[in-house]
């Protein structure tokens, strides 16, 4: 999944905030259950509905956001809708989460694969990538159901593809040179 770049500047700057007042903990927290919340079809459709006052929506991110020590992210979310990317929320706070993970030293890898792979398969695919890469992993799991088969790692700006797609169009470029 590929965050677009406002989406990542927005993350990048929650982040420096949240670690420069000591609040990286609590907002992955906070962060987490905001987009829990919003998963919700309903709910999401309200903050992004023009027909939804502001201020309908400003107390309904302070009823979600009530403490003292939440309202630095409550005013990012507040910036957000000012400036129509409240639909970005999910993935500030992916970039967000990424960036916490990044410096306790785990790297997220996105694992793209035909079906939904078992918690044994998991682990076994966790397990090579954190040999290759000689760092502690994360994997966030997707099922991509246009894959053949085979698995696809995306790690930052590195790919590793091993998906059967792949591999026979390497095989029918080998055969036709």
């Amino acid at each position: 999944m590929a965050v677009a770049g406002a989406a990542k500047r927005y993350g990048q700057a929650a982040f420096d905030v949240a670690r420069e007042h000591d609040l990286v903990d609590q907002w992955e927290t906070d962060f987490s259950m905001i987009s829990e919340i919003l998963r919700d079809p309903g709910t999401m459709e309200y903050f992004l509905s023009p027909a939804v006052p502001r201020s309908s929506k400003v107390d309904a991110l302070t009823r979600m956001l009530p403490d003292e020590n939440q309202l630095l992210l409550r005013n990012l979310l507040l910036l957000l809708l000012e400036r129509r990317r409240f639909h970005q929320i999910h993935d500030v706070a992916a970039v967000f989460l990424e960036l916490v993970l990044e410096q306790r030293g785990i790297v997220v890898a996105r694992v793209a694969t035909a079906i939904e792979l078992t918690e044994d398969e998991m682990s076994l695919v966790k397990d090579r990538l954190s040999e290759i890469l000689g760092k502690q992993i994360e994997i966030l799991p997707q099922v991509d159901p246009e894959m053949i088969g085979g698995i696809i790692a995306q790690i930052g700006d590195d790919l590793f593809d091993g998906s059967v797609r792949t591999q026979l169009a390497l095989l029918r470029r080998r055969l036709a040179s």
